[in-house]
């Protein structure tokens, strides 16, 4: 299935992953028109990455939330932190196959970019693809239902 539009979509980043949420908020919203909610951070002050993964994380987790998005240096922190929920699926991409495979095999719902290894362009590209990209299902259901 692909997401589910009619719901908002859920973004939150550390400091490192900031600007890049901040370009990304804009793509989607207006070039995109696709609803979504900040859970912060809000500026490039140093943070503790937990304090926005959690909240992205619950968000997806509780169904109000067609799918999220989390960004942070590396990708490994906020990965990690939703990866924690229950029925979440975070994966770190940096390049659009990863993302389509993320989503075509694992059923993806938190696409985590790795902020300092990516450019814009390519984020924004695994983002299209994360979106519009449906889970195969078939023998990878079964894979996923064992996670």
């Amino acid at each position: 299935m692909i997401f589910d539009l009619s719901k908002p979509l859920a973004i939150g980043s550390d400091h490192a992953g900031f600007e890049y949420k901040a370009k990304l908020i804009a793509y989607l919203r207006d070039e995109k028109g696709i609803a979504l909610r900040d859970f912060g951070t809000y500026s490039e002050a140093s943070v503790d990455y937990p304090d926005f993964a959690h909240p992205v994380a619950n968000a997806v987790e509780s169904g109000e939330y067609s799918f999220g998005i989390l960004l942070c240096g590396s990708a490994n922190g906020v990965a990690i932190t939703a990866n924690k929920h229950a029925h979440i699926r975070a994966a770190i991409c940096w390049e659009n196959e990863i993302a389509q495979l993320a989503r075509l095999h694992n059923n993806a719902n938190i696409l985590c970019i790795p902020a300092r290894f990516v450019n814009l362009d390519v984020a924004k590209k695994m983002l299209d693809t994360f979106i519009n990209t449906a889970f195969e299902g078939g023998r990878h259901a079964s894979r996923v239902n064992k996670i």
